[in-house]
């Protein structure tokens, strides 16, 4: 069955998240490494979640408590022992719950900023890093794929593309509430990744034009001519010039030695693990914004096409859910099928016909079967799943194997149901 275990900024306050903090990479290995009933393991690791997917090749009982061991045994490999016995407070998920959770986490929809385009882009990277190590497996990567394109989908539907929510341009909507001009504003920009890139984008769409990047491992140089900004590598004097701070690094950057006499600046720490020394917020003149702070604010942000995109992944999560639960049938009546072309295939060679013969059989065998198995996952998706696999037995008396997934529902709305219920187990 498939799993999912996740701390995130729901169920975990941002301080154990902050420990938790790992190599999403290395934690998914651990966990592969570690038992042989784990057929596949893909790990996600951001700002605002640590999360597991798994497929296990156990009962539902077995499976829940090999993931949450799992979960706990590799954060402890990976993050030391300070990180074990942090998870008591995540979920697991399973089968259709676990699913339409990755699928909403996918499309951004369980981000603090909802509608974050970041997420499907780090849960790619996943799932690739995954493949190359080895790590996942068939069925596992199929579903995270599926998440991506109904990711896709849903920014589309929704207009997220131009909405353009994340953490980044959440936290500077904030900011700007305090500032007249940005133009004219000095912002000092902590770090040179991915987020640190959006960052500038985002700036720019607000009209800030005095950009200059530091970065704590030197790279600040190439970054800012890739981005057209200005680089240095005197931390203190830029925190002296600097009337906005943001900090996207994966270190503390910034601590209370670091800060001149007399700045005043408003710092923004998007890092988890925090890059501002908390203790840097109590300096006289000094304003600091973290993500505990964003995400209080969160809710007063409004996305107005929410709804358009949840619709789009609740449709996408029932649709894959119902599809795999006739899935067990289909390859069945496929595998029967198969199996008596073949035998008449070697007949035929037996006689000595020629391949035109074989050629024929095998393209009348895609088109028999083509309408059943389209009809199947409609029907699935219809809530008569069970009719189809009964269809099966019947008529061709055939062994179907138990479906991959339990839907549990009878259409999208009730997979969303059966997720939040799921989420609510201890």
């Amino acid at each position: 069955m498939l799993l999912c275990v996740t701390a995130n900024h729901r169920n975990t306050p941002f301080e154990i998240l902050e420990r938790l903090s790992v190599d999403a990479g290395m934690l998914a290995e651990t966990v592969a490494a570690g038992n042989d009933l784990v057929r596949g393991a893909v790990a996600v690791s951001t700002c605002n979640r640590v999360e597991l997917y798994l497929e296990i090749d156990a009962p539902a009982i077995t499976a829940h408590a090999l993931a949450r061991q799992g979960f706990d045994h590799a954060l402890a490999a990976v993050g030391g022992d300070d990180a074990r016995g942090l998870t008591t407070s995540a979920e697991v998920l399973d089968d259709a719950a676990a699913v339409h959770h990755l699928f909403s986490v996918c499309a951004g929809l369980d981000s603090v900023a909802v509608g974050e385009e970041e997420i499907a882009g780090q849960v790619r990277r996943a799932a690739a890093h995954a493949r190359t190590t080895g790590t996942s497996s068939g069925r596992l990567d199929h579903v995270v794929q599926e998440a991506i394109r109904t990711a896709r989908a849903a920014r589309a539907q929704g207009d997220a593309s131009r909405t353009g929510r994340s953490l980044a341009r959440l936290a500077l909507d904030l900011v700007g509430s305090r500032l007249t001009d940005w133009s004219s504003t000095e912002v000092l920009l902590i770090g040179t990744g991915r987020y640190a890139a959006t960052t500038v984008a985002s700036l720019r769409e607000r009209g800030a034009e005095r950009i200059t990047v530091y970065s704590p491992t030197g790279r600040a140089q190439l970054f800012a001519r890739r981005q057209g900004v200005t680089a240095t590598n005197d931390l203190g004097a830029a925190l002296a010039r600097a009337e906005i701070v943001i900090t996207c690094t994966t270190r503390l950057s910034v601590g209370v030695d670091d800060v001149p006499a007399g700045t005043r600046a408003l710092i923004v720490d998007l890092g988890l693990p925090r890059n501002v020394d908390p203790a840097v917020g109590a300096l006289d003149g000094i304003a600091l914004l973290d993500l505990e702070t964003i995400r209080l604010h969160a809710p007063l942000v409004h996305w107005s096409a929410e709804e358009d995109a949840r619709a789009v992944v609740d449709a996408a999560a029932h649709s894959y859910v119902t599809a795999a639960s006739v899935e067990p049938a289909v390859v069945a009546l496929r595998e029967h099928v198969l199996g008596v072309v073949q035998a008449e295939i070697d007949r035929a060679r037996a006689r000595g016909d020629d391949g035109r013969v074989e050629e024929a059989l095998r393209h009348l065998t895609s088109v028999l079967l083509h309408t059943p198995s389209t009809l199947a996952r409609r029907h699935a998706a219809a809530g008569r799943g069970d009719q189809v696999i009964d269809a099966v037995r019947t008529l061709y008396g055939l062994e179907v194997a138990e479906p991959a997934l339990e839907s549990g529902a009878a259409g999208p709305q009730a997979v969303a149901r059966s997720s939040s219920a799921s989420s609510a187990k201890p």
